[in-house]
């Protein structure tokens, strides 16, 4: 038996679908499960780039397949980079699989699920949804798709037909997890694996310590960071309305490092303020994670709430295993505002929350101590409950639960929460 991943891109890949699907794969190899990574050649930041198309990173044997490479650029041309990837993958997973493999299956791109479906049943391996985002229903919520169009109803009834084949459904989130209830999935078939982050690698660090807090001239300041895409399901309204109110505050500034779909709005909307408090760097390599989530004092972290039970804000796990505090907008009631406000690690605000979150990061610019005991509950929270090894143990423990359960069986129970490992 092997385990199969598949997911659009894979290490040395830096997006953030590629490191969860990374960091999975070579945990379950260094557990010495064989793991095979079926993933595009092309680069999620640089359509012009390719990786090999055989190799091995670290146990794992990744296969990437050609596909087309139109980038991000319209949604057009994202759309046939998926369908390509679809084809392709679909394929390789007939040639690949064998009987009693374990197929991993994640949402990018989105639906994959669909496409997996067949060539698994004819090879007699298991699917296994890793639905890191429910589609369709986030297209939907963006305006990309109609529900009560053709396409919108084709795609949520066969993705649910893929949830109710497979003998696991994994979502990150409880609010994911109601969802897939509400459509019918069968509850034994799901577990909740929280996203996690590498705590070994992104050990808390002083900010002055950081080197790109120092290139970027950023000493001496207080900083507000947002690290990662850009997407449609991100608000950026109340930042730019706080930067707005404080950019006369020389010692306050905001710093936003990645892309992404709204990144030229963003910086659009920052030039017309004339917020020259605002800085923007490109995404940065793996290898400065560390230093670039130091570099900030506090993190912003954004969802729109209608993305709520649809789309999981994953880097607020890497910012609390760096020790730092967020400032969350998004709905008040929401899984990641409960959580900042249970373990007391940052604040919350709602959609609309320019003013407070202006004046909230006035008080922490003036309250070190606050700062610092918010950062620390941050990384008690994530060791607590979001590390790699509690990732990593749930996930041995549904992969050899669906390994082991003969097909002749319904489906295996699913246990959502083994026992923690060490990370």
């Amino acid at each position: 038996m092997k385990v199969i991943i598949v997911n659009r891109f894979f290490a040395p890949d830096q997006s953030a679908t590629s490191r969860m699907a990374t960091s999975l794969a070579t945990g379950l190899a260094a557990d010495g499960f064989e793991v095979e990574a079926i993933a595009s050649a092309a680069m999620h930041d640089d359509a012009t780039r390719q990786a090999a198309r055989s190799e091995m990173v670290d146990g794992v044997r990744v296969t990437r397949i050609g596909t087309t490479r139109f980038g991000r650029g319209t949604l057009l041309g994202r759309a046939l980079d998926y369908a390509s990837f679809h084809l392709g993958a679909a394929w390789r997973l007939l040639r690949s699989s064998s009987a009693g493999d374990v197929c991993v299956v994640c949402t990018d791109p989105p639906l994959m699920s669909i496409s997996a479906m067949l060539p698994l049943a004819l090879k007699r391996a298991k699917l296994v949804n890793w639905l890191n985002d429910l589609f369709p229903e986030a297209a939907f919520q963006a305006g990309v798709m109609k529900p009560r169009g053709l396409a919108g109803h084709l795609s949520l009834a066969l993705r649910d037909a893929s949830v109710r084949a497979a003998a696991a459904n994994v979502t990150p989130m409880d609010a994911m997890a109601q969802a897939l209830r509400l459509r019918g999935a069968p509850a034994d078939r799901i577990a909740v694996v929280h996203h996690w982050s590498e705590g070994d690698a992104l050990t808390p660090m002083p900010s002055r310590e950081s080197g790109l807090r120092r290139e970027w001239g950023l000493e001496g300041k207080f900083v507000i960071g947002y690290c990662g895409n850009l997407g449609r399901a991100h608000d950026f309204g109340a930042l730019l309305d706080a930067a707005a109110m404080l950019k006369s505050r020389a010692d306050i500034a905001f710093l936003i490092v990645g892309g992404g779909y709204r990144l030229q709005s963003v910086k659009q909307e920052a030039s017309r303020l004339g917020l020259s408090n605002m800085m923007f760097e490109p995404l940065q390599p793996e290898s400065l994670l560390r230093e670039c989530l130091a570099a900030p004092d506090v993190h912003f972290v954004s969802l729109l709430p209608a993305f709520e039970t649809s789309v999981v804000p994953s880097k607020f796990y890497g910012v609390a295993a760096a020790g730092r505090p967020t400032l969350f907008v998004g709905a008040p009631d929401g899984e990641i505002a409960r959580l900042i406000r249970d373990n007391d690690c940052g604040k919350a605000f709602g959609i609309a929350g320019g003013l407070p979150l202006a004046a909230e990061i006035e008080l922490l610019a003036a309250s070190p101590d606050v700062v610092a005991r918010w950062g620390a509950n941050a990384r008690a929270l994530f060791d607590a409950r979001f590390s790699r090894g509690r990732g990593l143990a749930a996930w041995g423990d549904i992969v050899t639960a669906c390994a082991l359960a003969p097909r002749s069986v319904d489906r295996p129970v699913i246990a959502a929460s083994p026992s923690p490992r060490t990370p």
